[in-house]
C-alpha cells in the first residue's frame, strides 16, 4: 500500500514538472518569436507581451489588461500544461494523470476568481534577493516581469536551469574590481561579449580598507557588483575580507530603494575548506577568506542582496600556475550563475563542492569578526 503511494506520488509529480516545462518551452519560444521575420509569429509573441503589460516591469498590475492577460496568457498556460499532462496516459495509468489535471483546473478557477492574480503575479515595490533554485516563487518569477528575456520557469525550475536563462547579462551594468588580475580580465572579457556594460573599479584607487568615497559613484549605476581583488601575501585581511565586507554592505545600502535588489558576486577559495594546513605562507591568507567567507553567509542568507559565493581551485594567475585558466574559470563561474546557483563551485578537485556543506551547515554567520593575531 505504501509502495503504490509512493509510486502515485512519484509519478504525479513527474507529470507535474514535465507539463510544466512544456508551458515554459512555449514560454521561451513566444519570447524569441518577438523579433521574428514572420509576421504570424510575430503576432504571437505580441498575444504574449500583454501578459508583461498587465504586470509590468515596475512590478505593477494594470488592471486594465487583466482580461485580455487571462485569455492570451492564463488559458494559453493552462491549455499547454493540460496537453502535457495527458498525453502521459501513454505511459502512466490514469489515476496520477487525473490527479495533476484536477490540481490545474483548480488552479485555474481561483486565478480566474482573481482575475488573474495569484502567488507569483502581485504588485511588489521591492523585489527579494531570496530566490529558490529549484522552485518558483514570488521573487524568482518577478524577475522576469523585471527581465523580460530570463527567468521563464512557472513553477519547477526545470528549464531555466537546462536553458541558462537564470540570470540577465545583456544590457545589464556590472563593476568589477580586480580587473587587471588574471579572474577579473577574464570575467570582463566575456561579460563585455555577452552584451553587458561593463565599468572597473581598482584597488588602492577607487577604494581601500576604510576609504570608499571614490567608488559611491560607481556603485550607485551599477546593478551588479563583482569582487575579484585580492592578495595572497600582503595585507590579506584587508584585501580578502575587510574590503570583500565593506564594498557588499554598501552597495546593499546603495541598492535598497531599486526595484530589483543589488547583486554581488565575491570570489572566495578552497581555502576556506582545506584551512592553512599548517603552512605558515596561507596562514594570514587561510585567515582573511575564512572570515570572509563566515560574514558572506549572512549576505547569502539576506533578502536585502542576491549574494554569489564563488569558489574556485586554484587558477593560473600571476600568483603562478594553477588547475586551469582563469578563461576556463570565469566560464565556469558563468555556467552556474546562468543557471541560478549562489554558491559557485568552479572546481576541478572537487573540494568546492565539499565546501558548500561547510559554508552553509558548519559555519556560523558572524556580525563582527576579529582579525587574528600575527
Amino acid at each position: 500500500m505504501i509502495l503504490d503511494i509512493f509510486f502515485f506520488v512519484l509519478q504525479a509529480a513527474l507529470v507535474f514538472v514535465a507539463s510544466t516545462v512544456l508551458f515554459d518551452a512555449l514560454h521561451w519560444t513566444l519570447h524569441r518569436w518577438e523579433g521574428s521575420s514572420i509576421p504570424l509569429l510575430r503576432r504571437l509573441s505580441s498575444w504574449h507581451w500583454v501578459h508583461h503589460k498587465f504586470l509590468g516591469v515596475d512590478m505593477q498590475i494594470n488592471p486594465a489588461y487583466a482580461r485580455a492577460n487571462i485569455w492570451f496568457h492564463i488559458l494559453p498556460e493552462y491549455l499547454t500544461s493540460m496537453a502535457g499532462t495527458v498525453i502521459f496516459l501513454l505511459v502512466f495509468p490514469w489515476p496520477p494523470i487525473a490527479a495533476v489535471a484536477v490540481l490545474r483546473t483548480v488552479m485555474l478557477v481561483m486565478t480566474l476568481r482573481e482575475e488573474g492574480l495569484d502567488y507569483n503575479h502581485m504588485s511588489m515595490d521591492r523585489v527579494g534577493g531570496q530566490q529558490n533554485l529549484l522552485w518558483v516563487g514570488d521573487n524568482y518569477h518577478a524577475m522576469h516581469h523585471v527581465y523580460p528575456h530570463n527567468f521563464f520557469s512557472s513553477f519547477a525550475n526545470v528549464f531555466d536551469l537546462l536553458a541558462g536563462t537564470t540570470c540577465q547579462i545583456k544590457g545589464r551594468r556590472f563593476l568589477v574590481t580586480g580587473a587587471s588580475g588574471a579572474f577579473g580580465s577574464a570575467m570582463v572579457e566575456k561579460l563585455t561579449r555577452a552584451g553587458a556594460i561593463v565599468e572597473t573599479a581598482k584597488s588602492g584607487v577607487d577604494f581601500s580598507a576604510g576609504d570608499y568615497s571614490a567608488i559611491r559613484a560607481k556603485l550607485e549605476t551599477a546593478d551588479v557588483l563583482i569582487m575579484a581583488h585580492g592578495a595572497k601575501t600582503d595585507d590579506c585581511w584587508n584585501a580578502n575580507f575587510v574590503t570583500f565586507r565593506d564594498l557588499t554592505e554598501l552597495f546593499t545600502e546603495v541598492g535598497n530603494t531599486r526595484l530589483a535588489p543589488p547583486e554581488v558576486w565575491a570570489l572566495g577559495s578552497e581555502v576556506e575548506f582545506h584551512g592553512d594546513m599548517g603552512m605558515a605562507e596561507l596562514k594570514a591568507y587561510s585567515a582573511s577568506k575564512r572570515a570572509f567567507a563566515a560574514k558572506a553567509l549572512d549576505f547569502y542568507r539576506s533578502d536585502a542582496l542576491i549574494y554569489r559565493h564563488i569558489v574556485p581551485s586554484s587558477f593560473t594567475s600571476a600568483m603562478g600556475k594553477g588547475a586551469m585558466s582563469a578563461s576556463t574559470a570565469a566560464n565556469i563561474t558563468l555556467f552556474f550563475v546562468r543557471r541560478g546557483f549562489r554558491y559557485v563551485p568552479v572546481t576541478f578537485t572537487g573540494l568546492a563542492v565539499l565546501n558548500y556543506f561547510r559554508f552553509r551547515f558548519l559555519q556560523k554567520g558572524q556580525q563582527e569578526i576579529v582579525q587574528p593575531a600575527e
